[in-house]
């Protein structure tokens, strides 16, 4: 049962930058930036209480996730080329963590996220869709809808959906062979990684429909 719960857990907070820290980092960047302090503090009390050790492990990996996205889309989301190398801004305490055999769950959790995140960087560039990013990130939210429709046009090919195809089930490999591990830590990173799919679907979605 407990497995699941991580697996669910993960895959919700993969949601919450999403959905929540999203229009906050729009608005008020700043503010994203000190709100990781509470989410550092709360997971580190967590950690050191035997009975929620696991959640702490969890939520410390997260508060990485909700660092490095307040850096990236507070102040530099106008570069795409930018993106991965700082949502990775937390890679190498997450190889320590490994390499000292403590926070593992919270490491494969940021893992898996960091993988989701590359895996769809990585469709954007070989679709050509850094262009409608850059012009996105510039255009007031009520003038993005036209962008994303163009967007969807540049995918809506046979090398864009091909692609899409290869790189789903890259994603879909990597979280099935992950999660047929039962340890904590790699249910924390599957459910990293089934987020993304579903993420990214929801998105395709909302713009397939505009």
């Amino acid at each position: 049962m407990q497995q699941w719960l991580v697996f669910g857990a993960s895959a919700f907070l993969v949601s919450i930058p999403v959905f929540v820290q999203a229009p906050l980092v729009r608005l008020y960047p700043t503010i994203s930036l000190i709100s990781t302090i509470p989410w550092f503090v709360l997971s580190l009390i967590l950690i050191f209480r035997p009975k929620t050790q696991l959640w702490g492990d969890l939520l410390l990996g997260f508060a990485g996730c909700w660092l490095a996205g307040s850096i990236y889309w507070g102040w530099f989301r106008w570069e795409p080329i930018l993106h991965l190398p700082i949502e990775a801004i937390g890679l190498p305490f997450a190889i320590w963590c490994l390499g000292k055999s403590w926070g593992k769950v919270g490491a494969y959790f940021y893992l898996g996220s960091l993988l989701g995140t590359a895996i769809t960087d990585v469709y954007f560039y070989l679709t050509g869709l850094m262009p409608y990013w850059r012009q996105v990130m510039h255009a007031e939210p009520e003038l993005a809808m036209p962008i994303f429709q163009s967007a969807i046009g540049q995918i809506d090919t046979p090398w864009g959906i091909g692609c899409a195809i290869v790189l789903i089930a890259v994603l879909l490999t990597v979280g099935l062979l992950s999660l047929r591990d039962r340890t904590l830590h790699w249910r924390a990173f599957s459910g990293a990684v089934f987020s993304t799919l579903l993420v990214d679907g929801l998105f395709w979605l909302a713009a397939s429909a505009a």
